[in-house]
């Protein structure tokens, strides 16, 4: 009996996805870089080295590109998160605090948008963005409510304190200040962060 196979994807359509791909990681660094108000499609164009109309092709707006870039962060921290070994609570959140804050230093972590932004309206209406945000919020809530239990986490603050303390780390200025000083490498900038972040500043 015949064994069924996948239809053959054509060269064209291989050709176009991979310059969808490349159009997508070239916003994600600038939104990286920038932010998504001083970022142009202009300049995402030019980097990857077509026709703007080209692009408007992939994604007929400003706002649907950097839609799609905060997409693909997404999907990458929900495999993170799956990938994660058996550990204790607070080891999990540890690690989900350093790999992001390691995105950033490497220019990979895009710049969240402001309050008042069109791009947070296109997020917010986006399933993919909004189930991959609310399945990452659950998973790092328990998380967070397991290591209060174990007394790693202080039982008096709320979750969701907790919560965006986490996600703050993905945007922290501070790893970026000290990485100008040029006085620490990557490595000891984010342990001096994740120092500062879980076991706070009180002497010891």
């Amino acid at each position: 009996m015949p064994s069924s196979s996948l239809p053959k994807v054509s060269f064209k359509a291989q050709m176009l996805q991979a310059r969808e791909e490349a159009i997508i990681q070239t916003a994600s660094r600038l939104l990286a870089q920038k932010g998504f108000e001083a970022m142009t499609v202009d300049e995402v164009a030019a980097s990857v080295g077509i026709a703007k109309a080209s692009l408007y092709k992939h994604f007929p707006s400003k706002e649907d590109l950097a839609a799609a870039a905060m997409v693909k962060v997404m999907q990458r921290a929900q495999a993170f998160l799956k990938a994660l070994p058996e550990q204790s609570a607070i080891a999990q959140l540890r690690a989900v605090a350093r790999w992001t804050m390691e995105l950033q230093l490497q220019g990979e972590m895009p710049t969240l948008p402001s309050q008042n932004s069109t791009l947070r309206a296109k997020l917010m209406a986006n399933a993919s963005y909004m189930d991959g945000l609310i399945e990452v919020s659950d998973c790092l809530g328990a998380w967070i409510e397991e290591a209060q239990a174990a007394g790693h986490i202080h039982q008096g603050l709320p979750p969701i304190a907790i919560l965006y303390t986490v996600y703050a780390r993905a945007c922290d200025p501070v790893l970026e200040f000290l990485k100008m000083g040029g006085q620490h490498d990557d490595a000891q900038i984010i342990d001096m962060v994740m120092t500062t972040c879980f076991d706070g500043l009180a002497a010891r």
